[in-house]
């Protein structure tokens, strides 16, 4: 079989697709440097794909690895120093997050359908601005983000297929079944270290 150069960076990207994967599970700081890498590589690939939304996506990735990054190691409550702990999505800000998603979803799709010639605009807008709102609850640890990760994971399922993305179609799938393993471990670390009621979010910056 032949590998075209365009395939070979893509199953590049999966490959460290993987890796930022695993140690997002383990919770390992180091899934950040390893996201910028990932990142960088899927830019090209969307662009290629033109998956215009799903490029710009990367490049927000861009920078809230930088932020996840730092925060993860100096976000802890009431330390500087301290490491942010797992945490679950406060109620008060759960609607300011849905309304947040929507409205890039609603810009993103008409972006999309006038000014671009993607062939999914709607399938493209609802992945980025999910995966937007589920990044940055990563980045503060808020375990209910695994959740948006199924969604977000399955439809591209689909979209791949569609544009024939074949690597990264498997990529998907196995992150797919991989989020739900994700949000048991991050729920099992949360009780482990809960020795007395948990709190309901980290603070914010």
């Amino acid at each position: 079989m032949i590998i075209n150069s365009d395939t070979a960076i893509e199953i590049f990207g999966v490959v460290s697709g993987l890796l930022y994967l695993y140690l997002e599970i383990r919770q390992r700081v180091w899934l950040w440097p390893v996201g910028l890498i990932t990142s960088a590589v899927y830019i090209y690939v969307y662009l290629a794909a033109k998956f215009y939304a799903d490029m710009g996506l990367q490049v927000y990735y861009l920078g809230i690895s930088l932020y996840g990054w730092y925060h993860w190691r100096h976000g802890g409550r009431g330390q500087q120093q301290a490491e942010l702990p797992v945490s679950r999505t406060p109620a008060q800000l759960r609607p300011w997050l849905a309304a947040a998603t929507a409205g890039l979803f609603v810009l993103l799709w008409q972006l999309l359908a006038r000014c671009t010639d993607s062939p999914v605009p709607l399938g493209d807008a609802l992945t980025t601005a999910l995966s937007i709102t589920a990044t940055w609850m990563l980045s503060r640890k808020l375990i209910e983000h695994w959740w948006i990760w199924v969604v977000v994971d399955a439809i591209s399922v689909g979209l791949y297929l569609y544009k024939g993305l074949y690597p990264t179609v498997v990529l998907f799938l196995f992150y797919t079944a991989m989020a739900v393993v994700g949000y048991r471990q991050w729920l099992r670390t949360m009780q482990t270290h809960c020795n007395q009621p948990c709190p309901q979010s980290n603070p914010m910056p």
